[in-house]
């Protein structure tokens, strides 16, 4: 090993810790909560920690121990079951992020028909959708023998077995990224673009009403004001900071090992630098470990879930209200996120 491998190990330990940490305390909230259970956007959620989990235990160790050993880690019906789930569970997982997007939409656009536009059922049906997807990329890439060791990538994954098949395998690359990582970009971005475009107007609308106040108001501190404008401001960064994180990081991590896949499908492409290739695929598993974060454990409602959590483990009651007022403000708490 060299000195870049070693730190290509530490990272894959260091994203596999806390991915498999994270999923597993965004399961623990859809457990203990019946309110998460209870809201569309938990069946995504619980979905898309569901994928990571078992992304965390079974391909990253797999890159891992490919990158220790400098080759194939294990036999080959082994390191072909790793490579059918890494296809599926990055499908799903790109899926079930374009579903979030989808539903973020519905609930700030169409905010009072939310309930009947994005149903419970609706959201099983989009899962059911994604692991269709999923399952159907998987198996072809499994029954065309398709499915084995890269060693650019360090990685059971998609690769080409005879040279015979590489038309089909070309075909076959293109049409799995474009239904995969190309369909969910653009339903990340058409989305999120939406969302935005609605929170700045409610923004100008606050702001006019803020600034209406302030000039009828000529008697206020002067810091009072200073506040007023500060968060003004601060309003119109809020949003456009939380989407670029979500459409943001699905680039930064899924379009380098995309790009790359395709770029070596080029004739004049000889091979991958096997640095790179690895770097793009940690970049994949380090996707794994900020979904929970971005999607779920920075949220009040989880935050309150855990805390409730940790308190019943220590045996402290932190809200002492009744259930069904903590109910209503962890579901009044969520709403007021989901237009923010």
């Amino acid at each position: 090993m060299d000195f870049a491998e070693i730190l290509f190990a530490l990272f894959i330990v260091a994203v596999a810790v806390v991915s498999l940490l994270a999923n597993l305390l965004v399961l623990l909230c859809f457990v203990h909560s019946a309110e998460i259970r209870r809201q569309v956007p938990g069946v995504f959620t619980m979905n898309l920690s569901f994928c990571n989990i078992l992304l965390t235990v079974l391909n990253m160790p797999t890159t891992l121990l490919a990158v220790v050993k400098n080759r194939q880690p294990f036999g080959d019906r082994a390191c072909h079951t790793v490579s059918f789930l890494d296809t599926f569970l990055t499908a799903n997982a790109m899926l079930s992020m374009a579903a979030l997007s989808v539903d973020r939409w519905v609930a700030v656009v169409f905010p009072l028909s939310y309930a009947t536009k994005m149903r419970y059922r609706d959201a099983v049906l989009m899962v059911g959708y994604a692991w269709l997807h999923s399952l159907t990329f998987s198996l072809v890439a499994l029954l065309c023998s398709w499915a084995d060791y890269s060693h650019a990538y360090a990685s059971c994954t998609l690769q080409l077995g005879a040279e015979r098949d590489r038309a089909k395998f070309t075909a076959f690359t293109v049409a799995f990224h474009a239904a995969s990582f190309a369909l969910s970009l653009l339903t990340l971005c058409c989305a999120y673009l939406k969302v935005l475009r609605v929170a700045r107007f409610h923004c100008r609308r606050i702001d006019v009403i803020t600034m209406q106040t302030l000039f009828l108001l000529v008697d206020i501190h002067p810091s009072v004001k200073q506040r007023c404008l500060a968060e003004q401001k601060r309003r119109k960064q809020r949003a456009t900071k939380k989407i670029s994180i979500f459409i943001g990081s699905f680039i930064i991590c899924f379009a380098p090992y995309v790009f790359t896949r395709l770029a070596e499908l080029l004739p004049f492409v000889d091979a991958v630098n096997r640095h790179w290739g690895i770097v793009s695929k940690c970049l994949t598993y380090s996707k794994a470990a900020s979904d929970p974060f971005a999607y779920s454990l920075l949220r009040q409602q989880y935050r309150k879930v855990l805390v409730g959590v940790l308190n019943r483990l220590l045996r402290r009651d932190l809200y002492p209200s009744s259930g069904h007022s903590s109910s209503m403000d962890t579901e009044n708490d969520y709403c007021l996120q989901r237009i923010t």
